[in-house]
């Protein structure tokens, strides 16, 4: 069985969308959502530097197009029931996940990471605040520590990653008094997201989704806010809005993974994080990171080799 997955925020690259541009009809599907959400992704994919592309309000939408554009070029032309066997995002990658399961139209899906990224940058501009990668330690530990500082376990990777968030002086502190056996290094981020400091864009993400129409996935799709398969669209929607300022726990999804069976997982453009990730929290699943299309031919040969057989 193969998991489909899609990076979150931090993954972008300068870049990024450059080579998908010679894939037939990419140009029009950019240009189409590019209107419709009044943001250039082909300049930001292409021509833009990486500060550029680090703003909140870029970044996520630049993401999901990506994630989407080379996702459907993976799948072009796969029939078959059951491929991929499951699909997830991390963080705004859940929404090119619900996407992919069905469960928004890539337009739907456009159309709230913009909304998305433009209110989570509108919130952490309230107060200063953001994120530090905590490596290594005890995870319980690591949480305890984190909390007596202040600041939120806001993703919980596994393979021994814990990003911290919060205010730029409970940062700092982190800094200074480092859990026991741990390292610490600060992110290139705007605020500290899926914390309590995200709740004013949970708010504007509520009346964003009334009206959207939510299918029921049509693949497995895997929550990060509790790692649970979710076979409801509507319990889709809402914990994509409800997870902005809750915690992801990618570890639970891994784990659901390893409940599921899950044998190889493929990560979508801008592939790396998450194969990554895998490679400590789920030994032996094969994995591979799309990059760019020279990366389709080796993720077509392993979605076949791991299609379920009838």
């Amino acid at each position: 069985m193969l998991v489909l997955v899609a990076p979150g925020q931090g993954a972008q690259k300068p870049g990024l969308l450059k080579p998908w541009l010679d894939l037939p009809g990419v140009a029009d599907r950019l240009a189409a959502w590019s209107a419709a959400i009044d943001l250039d992704l082909v300049h930001y994919g292409t021509e833009a530097d990486a500060d550029a592309i680090r703003d909140t309000a870029v970044a996520q939408p630049l993401l999901v197009a990506s994630s989407l554009v080379s996702a459907s070029a993976l799948l072009d032309g796969v029939k078959a029931d059951g491929v991929p066997g499951a699909t997830a995002g991390h963080s705004v990658g859940e929404l090119a996940a619900a996407a992919l399961a069905g469960v928004l139209s890539p337009a739907d899906a456009m159309s709230l990471v913009r909304t998305r990224g433009k209110a989570m940058a509108e919130a952490a501009a309230v107060t200063e605040t953001g994120m530090s990668a905590v490596l290594g330690g005890d995870p319980d530990e690591v949480t305890a520590h984190l909390e007596k500082l202040g600041l939120s376990p806001a993703n919980v990777n596994g393979g021994g990653q814990i990003v911290a968030a919060g205010t730029a002086e409970q940062l700092a502190a982190l800094a200074e008094d480092k859990p026991e056996k741990a390292r610490v290094i600060p992110l290139k981020v705007a605020g500290a997201f899926h914390t309590q400091h995200m709740s004013p864009a949970v708010s504007v993400m509520e009346k964003a989704v009334e009206g959207v129409t939510a299918n029921d996935p049509s693949v497995p799709y895997v929550s990060n806010l509790d790692g649970t398969e979710v076979a409801s669209g509507a319990d889709v929607v809402r914990r994509l809005v409800h997870q902005i300022s809750a915690p992801v726990r990618w570890d639970l999804c891994m784990e659901t993974f390893r409940k599921m069976g899950v044998t190889a997982m493929i990560e979508v453009c801008p592939g790396g994080t998450l194969t990554g990730l895998a490679k400590r929290g789920l030994p032996g699943v094969k994995t591979l990171a799309v990059k760019s299309p020279d990366d389709l031919d080796a993720a077509r040969e392993l979605l076949a080799e791991h299609a379920p057989t009838a």
